[in-house]
């Protein structure tokens, strides 16, 4: 009964395997049947579109919005005055316990790419080694691919930037 069911998967995988026909017919079908008509307007000679264009320019606005724009960005620039921090990226190159770690991932960052700055910092119960601030995850790219080559564990990491 068994050998029966292998012997019947097997055939049905088989046939399966089973090469199609090649067809050397290219394919064709004729869809212009259900296109949307479409009806083009006769154009205007250039005379009257320069004619009206004229007269567009010489009416003056009734209903602006000027005062309620000019309120909504005094108030953006206000908010703009006060704010310390934006939301930006850096690049993480170690994370953990033992401050000997980070102290040594901070100085192989300075001997292996000196362009850049690592910047250590201690935030309960971690030491974190950081490098950079960048306001778009775009712009921390190029420099997170280049730290991979040294730190592989270097990830991106959302974090507040203080304003100058």
């Amino acid at each position: 009964m068994r050998t029966n069911l292998v012997i019947g998967l097997f055939c049905h995988f088989l046939m399966g395997c089973v090469a199609q026909k090649a067809n050397d017919q290219d394919y064709y079908e004729n869809l212009s049947a259900l296109r949307p008509v479409v009806t083009v307007p006769i154009d205007t000679p250039y005379e009257e579109t320069k004619h009206v264009r004229e007269t567009d320019a010489n009416i003056t606005p009734t209903k602006t919005v000027n005062a309620k724009v000019d309120a909504v960005l005094d108030s953006i620039d206000r908010y703009n005055l006060v704010r310390k921090f934006v939301d930006g990226y850096t690049i993480q190159i170690y994370s953990g316990q033992n401050r000997e770690e980070a102290m040594d991932s901070k100085k192989k960052m300075s001997l292996e790419l000196p362009d850049m700055t690592a910047n250590l910092q201690y935030q309960q119960p971690k030491f974190r080694v950081t490098v950079g601030r960048y306001y778009t995850k775009l712009e921390a790219h190029e420099d997170l691919v280049r730290l991979r080559t040294s730190f592989a564990a270097a990830i991106l990491v959302p974090e507040k930037i203080q304003i100058k």
